[in-house]
């Protein structure tokens, strides 16, 4: 009988010390994304701008005098396969410094998640003409000529072109579109999904999103800046192009 007893006490302990366990195991915590900026090996901040110091994969020579971009979307992708999506947007301001971290109103279970993921730019059914008061006040709209909606980024600058003068430059990324007017179409989805690996959670957590600038000039395409500098909205070719390149900009850096 007293065994009995004590082993009956011990089915208790056990049980309520695994659930104990549990529930410390998924633990909802704060997740953060902050974001870095880098040309090669060197960190960009907005003191950088406006300097005629950088060469891309094309030996031209340019400068960086304004560089926003859009993120979405994040992901969070656990052992099972299952996918845990928190919303919100956020606009990175490097030109500004503002919005350099993000931190979605939902928490996330501690624990393995096999991906981190966001995506650059907004997916087409978010993508809602004049849908976001804080982007309108940014002036973030595409003209509805375009095909409206937001851009995915705005990188601007100056560079020096084949006669050796100074000319500006308008790196920005929207939904290509081809017939710009009232009856726009879209050949094909430009914004992208960023998959930054595998990532062990055990408490609140800071997630540092590298970008690397000198890639949206480099990979596979060698951009050439003489060829595309200005009006690349309406050129579905160039977005497309730029889709292209942004696939190796982002990077996974520091955990904290």
């Amino acid at each position: 009988m007293k065994q009995t007893s004590f082993l009956f006490v011990l089915s208790l302990l056990t049980i309520f010390g695994c659930s104990s366990d549990l529930d410390d195991a998924i633990t909802p915590v704060n997740v953060t994304l902050s974001f870095s900026h880098y040309w090669e090996d060197t960190p960009v901040t907005n003191a950088d701008f406006n300097d005629l110091k950088y060469t891309n994969a094309n030996t031209d020579v340019l400068s960086i005098e304004r560089l926003r971009y859009l993120i979405s979307g994040i992901e969070f992708t656990n052992t099972d396969g299952e996918t845990i999506l928190l919303e919100g947007y956020n606009l990175v301001d490097v030109t500004n410094q503002t919005n350099l971290s993000f931190s979605p109103e939902e928490k996330i279970a501690t624990g393995i998640y096999r991906n981190v993921s966001f995506l650059f730019g907004l997916r087409n059914e978010k993508n809602i003409p004049s849908a976001y008061p804080d982007l309108n006040a940014a002036s973030w709209n595409v003209p509805m000529m375009l095909g409206g909606g937001y851009h995915y980024m705005q990188f601007d600058g100056k560079f020096i072109n084949t006669s050796d003068e100074v000319q500006g430059f308008n790196y920005h990324a929207i939904r290509a579109v081809d017939t710009p007017g009232e009856s726009p179409s879209f050949p094909q989805d430009t914004f992208f999904r960023v998959d930054l690996g595998e990532i062990t959670i055990g408490a609140d957590v800071e997630i540092n999103v590298v970008m690397h600038i000198e890639e949206w000039f480099k990979n596979p395409y060698i951009w050439n800046l003489n060829e595309y500098n200005q009006m690349l909205m309406p050129n579905s070719a160039a977005q497309i192009l730029i889709h292209g390149n942004g696939q190796s900009v982002f990077t996974l850096g520091n955990i904290n």
